[in-house]
């Protein structure tokens, strides 16, 4: 129901508005009260309600929901005079109304009240329950406060990529910077940063701002609670992080100490992918995901060492004791093989400038960091001092690690991506050595070669028995309606069970998957399933000969509820094609009905078995069947009597069954005379005919 549960869109003009007053006063006093309402429906006609309220409390022992329940009293109000008590008196007919309606009587013990004393709160919070508030069977969302966000809404979900993107390049562009010393003159740039800063420390405020979740699994929404959480967590690190470093360094006169302290400050920003880190967790499960984070760290790996392997380089290149430049440096020796030398300026600063430009720094030393981490190692770039050298070792333990935990890792994830490829051909070819060792004949093989192919590319070798194994009761329930919900929407027999009953069935069902030639049942076996096809086609066969075809939405098996004994299939059934058979065994669906005795009633009236593998079919010629029909019409038109041979009644109908084939036997001897009587009158008539002509033959011959 969308609506308020006052239900005030039912309100007419009979409802008792003191009745209302009292409902309205019940709600917004957190009451538990009942009711007898006057309400109206679409068509305008009254119905009188026995209503019962009662709040739902948390464990913080606030309400957060009402519970409403409506019964129809019409009938204890209002009595109504049909055919059967006109005449009657209205006791008379509320007392047959009670007596026809007892359960309904027993149902209407009122609720006790209970005083609890809590603060007030607005009526409009408590009624309107839209669809913000009523929950949909699940837990219902938190109410916070207007300026507090709840951290999963899609407002901070989105922010929270944005916050990730911009740390990334955060990563990416403070140690360049830090290392390669660039002060940040073009306006661009500055610009780019500058908003960075400000998205950062926006988003120092809107974590002041945003629900978490406790030690205990609930969303903390109390302002006050949100931000000593953050205060102990992590704001200092962003109030850090989030500083205005560029800005500082953007200005010419800056002392270069003063600078190169603000700059190094910038690496405490990189604290951040800590939090990025814990958004990332999620995303562990997918294979693909963990590839491209190990890629990205591998890479962004190698990066933090390139500039830290030129900072190293640009401080030991020059000898500041002698002002003298180290020829043996990777520096110099890159500087003279692209043509870019270093050169001391005498005459002006009296520094060395010159050398290579900071592009090919950065792509050289990311090389070298490359080979190194990657153990290829080419030798065209070395270190030569101690502070190199010292680096070198130091990066290729590290290298060395980073290197077997990402790979090992991507040897892992492909493995997984073709574990299930790997256990389906190992099965195979545990199956053809069985085969093989047992000598199957080969039709057989073929068969259950065939049958193994084709169930593992219906379940893809998952184990539907071991999944729901691991879900909760409930949950199983769930899933297992899922499943078997073609059957339930199909056939009639389930429409009028309950929820309840649907899940009690749903759990005790399997799912049969069968290959053409399959043999579900053979003749003689004992009917303990009832199947349901959900697909595919089967034939019945009985003494050689197919009697059914059997397809998608028909039913074989026995009418167990029916019969007390176990019946004895009378015929095979075996699949013409791929089929999906849903079963039920006889002494589960016998222990459903058996506590679910009003669904047991419509499934045994509605519930149409196709084919039923108790009965047999008899085989009979046409004629003999239309003789059987003649002589049971026969024997119908007869008169059964059931009185002794001597009494005089049967003598007496005896006597006129005589009488009757008497005059039955004279009537055909009188028309046997008539017959040769007429036959001897023809007789004559034709030799009468043949004597004139004979005399006249012989009169002519005399003359």
């Amino acid at each position: 129901m969308q609506k308020s549960s006052t239900c005030s869109f039912m309100y007419g003009d009979l409802t008792d508005k003191k009745t209302i007053d009292k409902i309205r006063q019940t709600f917004d006093t957190y009451e538990s009260n009942c009711f007898e309402v006057l309400l109206y429906r679409k068509n305008r006609s009254p119905v009188w309600f026995y209503m019962q309220v009662a709040p739902i409390r948390n464990e913080n022992d606030k309400v957060v929901l009402f519970l409403c329940t409506f019964k129809d009293i019409t009938l204890f109000k209002q009595p109504i005079e049909d055919e059967t008590t006109k005449g009657w008196t209205k006791f008379a007919r509320l007392t047959r109304a009670l007596t026809n309606n007892r359960n309904t009587l027993q149902q209407l013990a009122p609720i006790g009240k209970h005083e609890v004393s809590h603060k007030q709160s607005r009526l409009a919070e408590v009624l309107q329950l839209n669809s913000d508030i009523l929950p949909q069977y699940k837990q219902e969302a938190p109410k916070t406060p207007p300026h507090i966000i709840l951290h999963y809404c899609t407002f901070k979900t989105t922010w929270d990529w944005v916050i990730l993107i911009l740390t990334f390049y955060t990563a990416i562009m403070v140690p360049y910077n830090v290392s390669f010393k660039t002060k940040q003159n073009n306006i661009a740039w500055l610009v780019l940063d500058s908003v960075v800063d400000v998205i950062f420390l926006v988003d120092i405020v809107l974590n002041f701002h945003t629900t978490f979740v406790g030690p205990g699994g609930e969303v903390i929404s109390d302002p006050k609670l949100i931000r000593m959480n953050y205060l102990k967590t992590w704001f200092v690190i962003d109030l850090l992080s989030c500083l205005p470093y560029d800005i500082i360094n953007a200005f010419e006169n800056v002392d270069e100490g003063i600078s190169s302290l603000f700059s190094s400050l910038k690496v405490v920003r990189l604290l951040r992918l800590g939090r990025v880190a814990r958004k990332l967790d999620h995303y562990l499960e997918y294979g693909a995901a963990v590839l491209v984070l190990l890629v990205c760290v591998f890479g962004l790996v190698a990066h933090w060492l390139a500039c830290i392997w030129y900072s190293i380089g640009d401080y030991e290149v020059i000898d500041e004791a002698t002002n003298t430049i180290k020829m043996d440096s990777w520096l110099y020796q890159l500087a003279i093989s692209i043509g870019s030398p270093y050169r001391y300026n005498a005459s002006g600063s009296g520094r060395w400038e010159g050398g290579p430009g900071k592009d090919s720094l950065y792509i050289t030393s990311l090389y070298f960091t490359m080979t190194s981490l990657t153990t290829i190692g080419f030798g065209n770039i070395a270190p030569t001092t101690d502070g190199e050298k010292i680096f070198s070792v130091a990066m290729m333990m590290v290298g060395s690690l980073l290197y077997a935990t990402i790979f090992g890792n991507v040897t892992t994830i492909f493995q997984q991506m073709y574990a299930n490829t790997n256990r389906y051909h190992e099965m195979l070819n545990n199956v053809r050595d069985f085969l093989k060792l047992y000598q199957v004949p080969k039709g057989l093989s073929e068969r259950v070669m065939d049958y193994i192919v084709s169930t593992w590319s219906m379940s893809k070798g998952i184990d539907t028995e071991k999944v729901l194994s691991i879900c909760p009761k409930d949950m199983r329930a769930d899933i297992c309606v899922h499943l078997n919900r073609k059957v339930f929407n199909e056939h009639p027999a389930f429409r009028l069970a309950s929820d309840g009953c649907l899940r009690s069935l749903a759990v005790e069902f399997q799912t049969i998957h069968c290959a053409p030639g399959d043999l579900i049942y053979h003749s003689g076996e004992s009917v303990d399933t009832l199947c349901f096809v959900v697909s595919g086609s089967l034939e019945v066969i009985q003494d050689d000969e197919v009697i059914a075809i059997l397809g998608k939405g028909d039913v074989f098996g026995d009418i167990f509820w029916k019969e007390t004994t176990l019946a004895h299939a009378c015929a095979n059934v075996r699949a013409l094609t791929y089929c999906d058979l849903h079963v039920i065994r006889r002494d589960a669906l016998l222990k459903v009905l058996e506590v679910y005795t009003a669904f047991a009633n419509s499934f045994s009236r509605n519930l149409i078995l196709t084919c039923n593998l108790r009965k047999r079919i008899i085989f009979r010629k046409i004629s003999e069947v239309k003789k059987e029909e003649e002589e049971r019409q026969r024997a119908k038109n007869e008169v059964q009597i059931t009185i002794p041979q001597d009494h005089p009644v049967r003598k007496l109908f005896q006597k006129f069954k005589q009488q009757k084939e008497l005059r039955s036997q004279g009537a055909a001897a009188a028309s046997q005379l008539d017959l040769e009587k007429n036959q001897l009158q023809m007789e004559q008539q034709h030799n009468q005919h043949l004597h004139p002509q004979t005399l006249q033959l012989s009169h002519s011959s005399l003359q």
